[in-house]
């Protein structure tokens, strides 16, 4: 008997390590919303978090130190009723082995955020019936996240959690939403999955998992061979670029990774530097000065 509760009590146990997959920080900011009721704030970003982290988004078993770590910053703008208008920012990282340092996988910001709520109602998704943007838009970049982060530690390892965000962006094209349509700027949602999945950025998604496995991860062991991981992958992002001018999946891993681009080279050698700073001002020819931070030591 006291050997079926010993088994009882470790299954248990093992089901409570068992975590979600996401560890999600979102926050939403009122402050440019007057004479509002702050409550329905306080509520709205509880059930949106809760959300974000209690849902299972995928079939994989997660521990608690494996979650993804993101971030979420929703900005009210205008209130009407139960219509909301906002810009929503999100962000992702994940660790790098065997050291304490996270790099950025995406910092992405959306500036076509409109939903309706109300407060206490249910936030409630479904795959193949969106009822809400506010959900639906929830849903997309958590499908993002994730496939970002699996990208960083598989070869094309998210392409599963795109497809379920790019299903997301077909089910919203009968919606009168903004955000997901591809006539209405090539900075959307709907941009930023297109250029995912589109077989003209395979390399530069093949150059992103190298970047953080045989980069990142390999300059806790060898510096030297991380940084030329790195460097020897950057040509591809320019060849992406050339191909399709202002591609907002190449102009996103920059939001993310200029800085860390930055502070890699500024170790690296006279070469490295030239090389690096020629290819990134080719693509972001607006950072150039930004860039020459790399010659500075």
């Amino acid at each position: 008997m006291k050997k079926y509760l010993l088994i009882l009590t470790i299954l248990s146990f093992c089901g409570l390590m068992e975590a979600q997959e996401l560890k999600c920080n979102l926050v939403i900011n009122s402050d440019k919303v007057q004479g509002s009721n702050k409550d329905v704030f306080k509520t709205l970003q509880k059930e949106a978090s809760e959300f974000m982290n209690n849902r299972r988004w995928t079939d994989l078993s997660f521990s608690e130190e494996e979650r993804i770590d993101c971030n979420m910053n929703i900005i009210i703008s205008a209130v009407e009723g139960d219509s909301y208008r906002a810009e929503l920012t999100v962000q992702s990282r994940r660790p790098v082995y065997n050291s304490s340092y996270f790099t950025s996988l995406i910092n992405f910001k959306d500036n076509s955020f409109a939903f309706t709520y109300k407060e206490f109602e249910p936030l409630e998704f479904a795959e193949n019936n969106l009822q809400s943007n506010l959900t639906s838009v929830l849903a997309y970049y958590a499908y993002l996240i994730i496939g970002y982060d699996m990208d960083s530690f598989s070869r094309l390892g998210g392409t599963p959690y795109f497809q379920a965000a790019e299903n997301i962006v077909t089910q919203a094209q009968s919606t009168d939403w903004a955000g997901w349509k591809a006539f209405e700027n090539d900075k959307n949602r709907y941009a930023l999955i297109n250029n995912i999945m589109d077989e003209a950025f395979k390399k530069y998604r093949n150059y992103f998992y190298e970047y953080h496995r045989y980069g990142l991860d390999e300059m806790t062991v060898n510096v030297t061979n991380g940084r030329a991981k790195i460097l020897e992958g950057l040509p591809l992002l320019r060849e992406a670029n050339r191909a399709r001018p202002s591609a907002v999946v190449i102009s996103s891993f920059l939001d993310a990774k200029n800085d860390e681009l930055i502070n890699i080279f500024t170790e690296g050698t006279q070469k490295e530097k030239e090389t690096v700073v020629e290819i990134l001002t080719d693509i972001n020819p607006t950072s150039a000065n930004r860039y020459q931070q790399i010659f500075k030591k």
